[in-house]
């Protein structure tokens, strides 16, 4: 898949001759003020797509302030790491999108703009946002050093008339009962003796998936990717008991289709969950991916607990997910880049842009729209609210995503192929990936 050319406008360099955002940006359309960079993380099934969506709110933002805007949208699979070639060589974009669970790694680079004084007052405040998803932009006691553009979370997506062809009444509650109903779901239905229908569909290969799945089946079982001083602890009961109940979907439950542990996005679960090759599936956002197969006999629920009535800790059934918004320190037009950071999130754009993207917008005034008032956007919203906590909130936790990812995309590589995954095993591909940690601090 193409990413749009970084080469569509040239790059301001210099300072701004004018030192408010003022005299950057009120030159009413003339298109004659010193362009911005933005790379715009994929959300859309395309990158053509989203290209498409984006620019029309650029367009609103170009018209009302002269300044134009070189869009280029990055894959999920090359984005963190185009990140930190450009914080290393200090050539990025003027504004970039990046996953909120990267926000505390990024702030210690020290190369974006923090959110507060004037630049925060130029977005209108903290108080506008969701307060769930502002937190997400920084470390704890941090000015935040992104703001958030998109809200998401997890939620439980599964084929109706799958489910209702095997007897199945209600989406599962309890881990049990979700392990239960994949086995109904899993089924040789033309009868040459191979499985054609699975229970559950995952993307093994995605090492962001796999580490929200370690985060959250972790602390259902009473485990923390850290311990309470902000060390790396991966290899602790609760973490490799949940990651056992992932791995073992595919290892020992015999739900999910080996050929799953090389699919690499959510869009490989919409095709295949569109396709009917599986009934289930755990996402944060597919309704354009299934909307653009013209799939619709599905429905959403909450993601399965280890009890049905768990709270806290315990009763976490997503990561505060979404999409933050930061500005290169070394920008060269800052003025136009917080701007355009003001218009991305303004009511208007959240409602617009959100809408398009089947996501949750993260300002409160966004919310009296009639796009907003879905069972599945309040869905998420309940599960925001009351059974979401945001992904640790260390430095290091880009590196732990990396590292704990890509060990569970091991693990379920020697499932696929037939070998057995012992809780020993589990425990050691953590401990492994724990000793190759910095410190959490």
């Amino acid at each position: 898949m193409q990413t749009k050319s970084r080469g569509l406008a040239p790059r301001a360099v210099g300072a701004l001759s004018g030192g408010s955002m003022t005299a950057c940006c009120a030159s009413g359309g003339s298109g004659d003020a010193d362009p911005i960079t933005y790379w715009a993380s994929n959300q859309a099934p395309t990158v053509e797509k989203d290209a498409e969506v984006l620019q029309e709110s650029i367009d609103r933002y170009t018209e009302e302030t002269g300044v134009k805007v070189a869009l280029e949208v990055i894959p999920w699979s090359d984005l963190y790491n185009r990140i930190l070639t450009a914080v290393s060589s200090g050539e990025g974009p003027d504004v970039l999108n990046i996953g909120n669970t990267w926000a505390v790694s990024l702030q210690s680079s020290g190369a974006f703009v923090p959110w507060e004084g004037d630049a925060l007052e130029q977005i209108g405040g903290k108080e506008r946002f969701v307060q769930s998803s502002f937190a997400t932009g920084g470390a704890e006691g941090q000015a935040p050093t992104s703001v958030p553009i998109y809200g998401l979370s997890y939620s439980l997506y599964y084929n109706t008339a799958m489910f209702e062809a095997a007897g199945i009444t209600e989406p599962p509650a309890t881990w049990d009962e979700f392990v239960e109903d994949a086995k109904k779901l899993t089924i040789d239905t033309d009868g040459d003796g191979s499985i054609d229908q699975w229970g559950v569909t995952m993307a093994g290969s995605s090492i962001s998936n796999n580490a929200h799945q370690a985060f959250v089946r972790g602390l259902q079982n009473g485990g923390s990717l850290y311990d309470d001083e902000g060390n790396p602890d991966f290899g602790n009961d609760g973490v490799v008991a949940g990651v056992k109940q992932w791995v073992d979907l595919m290892a020992v439950d015999k739900v999910v289709s080996p050929s799953d542990a090389e699919s690499v996005n959510g869009a490989d679960m919409a095709a295949t969950f569109a396709d009917g090759q599986a009934a289930m599936f755990f996402d944060q956002a597919p309704g354009d991916n299934l909307k653009s197969r013209d799939f619709t006999d599905y429905a959403a629920a909450p993601v399965p607990m280890e009890t049905a009535d768990a709270t806290g800790l315990l009763g976490t059934q997503s990561h505060v997910a979404g999409i933050n918004v930061s500005v290169f320190e070394n920008s060269g037009n800052k003025d136009a880049a917080i701007a355009f950071v003001k218009h991305l999130t303004s009511d208007a754009e959240q409602k617009y842009l959100n809408e398009s993207f089947g996501a949750l917008p993260v300002v409160t005034a966004a919310y009296d729209d009639p796009a907003f008032q879905t069972d599945v956007i309040k869905l998420k919203q309940v599960t925001l609210a009351d059974h979401a906590q945001p992904m640790p909130l260390y430095p290091s936790e880009g590196q732990m995503e990396t590292l704990v990812g890509t060990a569970i995309k091991n693990l379920l590589a020697t499932a696929a192929q037939g070998g057995s995954v012992s809780e020993s095993d589990v425990k050691s591909a953590l401990e492994d990936a724990n000793s190759q940690m910095s410190s959490g601090q």
